[in-house]
């Protein structure tokens, strides 16, 4: 068993070490929110206003909800880093495919359009899962390809300049599916906690993700317990591939077209989300709502820098890398001390 996953089950036997490790860990990223909350207040008064966090939260759901798949993966032992330019491919696609105007009626254009956002989301994830586990090449390798493979499908699509819709009663009938809202609430934002939801119930309360960990916390012993640990796996690039796919969805209605950098970088804020969230990087342990704080957490930090004078925006990247370089020193000095 990884060294993180024997000191959590160490742990579990003693009450206050348990508080100290487990909670601590699970409880972090929000406390982590809240001083960047008060921080955000601190260094500009239309930080905390309600339009402005909406607008926070609004902007993290393309990284949030990708965030949940990769915190499956992530889980399970895996790594998938090819999920910008899957972004980007998925999204040519499906533009494509809405500017051949296919069917008659918009609204059942569209449908079709969502499913096959998710059929081309699974199929891509399908492949990432069948190579890593069918193939035996290390996750970090084989993603690293299917990233190239991705990106350079979307040059060649987009014959490098950008693939934009045509029509407006289309780019129209999209909008609300980023610019709409529901009770006052943007449609992004039910859509995080609607998939993050899912995927905590997934991961926490079933059989699926109870597997899930214990691939991802040893391997061999996963396996003599009778897991398909090659199916577990490929189930989670699936699953990563479709919330891609609702990201794409998102996305799509927001700028109406896609280029071959679309989503560069998405994969590092993805996994950035994820280990700032609590999952080990190391496989056994998941958290999909610390995933998704992880997400709010980096959109609030671009978002104070643009609002205040500390520091440049073209200097998110950077702030980024070094939340995740950050983040796995704790990690590291949490498993020395266990």
């Amino acid at each position: 068993m990884m060294a993180g996953s024997v000191s959590e089950a160490a742990d579990a036997t003693r009450p206050g070490r348990r508080w100290s490790r487990i909670d601590l860990r699970a409880v972090a990223p929000f406390v982590a929110l809240l001083f960047l909350l008060v921080l955000g207040a601190l260094s500009s008064d239309r930080f905390l206003t309600v339009g402005n966090l909406l607008n926070v939260a609004t902007q993290s759901a393309f990284i949030a909800i990708i965030a949940v798949g990769a915190t499956f993966v992530i889980t399970a032992g895996g790594l998938d880093l090819s999920v910008g330019s899957m972004v980007a491919f998925v999204a040519s696609l499906l533009i494509l495919f809405l500017n051949t105007g296919a069917l008659g009626s918009p609204a059942l254009f569209l449908a079709v359009t969502v499913l096959l956002s998710f059929a081309v989301g699974g199929f891509c994830g399908l492949g990432n899962g069948l190579i890593v586990t069918k193939g035996g090449i290390e996750p970090f390798i084989a993603t690293l390809g299917t990233m190239g493979i991705f990106r350079g499908l979307t040059t060649w699509l987009s014959q490098g300049g950008a693939i934009s819709l045509h029509s407006m009663d289309l780019q129209n009938l999209c909008r609300p599916v980023y610019f709409g809202t529901v009770i006052g609430i943007p449609v992004p934002i039910i859509m995080i906690f609607i998939v993050a939801g899912i995927g905590a119930f997934l991961l926490n309360r079933t059989g699926f993700g109870r597997h899930v960990a214990a691939v991802g916390s040893n391997e061999d012993v996963a396996r003599y317990s009778g897991i398909k640990v090659s199916r577990v796996r490929i189930v989670t690039y699936i699953l990563q591939g479709l919330c891609v796919a609702i990201a794409v969805i998102l996305y799509v209605p927001r700028l109406g077209s896609t280029t071959a950098t679309t989503g560069i970088m998405w994969e590092l804020q993805a996994i950035t989300a994820v280990i700032i969230g609590g999952t080990a990087l190391t496989g056994g342990v998941g958290r999909i709502w610390g995933s998704v704080c992880g997400a709010f957490l980096l959109e609030a930090v671009g978002n104070i820098m643009i609002l205040s004078n500390y520091a440049s925006e073209y200097l998110i990247g950077a702030i980024q890398g070094t939340i995740i370089i950050a983040a796995m020193l704790v990690q590291r000095s949490l498993v020395r001390k266990s």
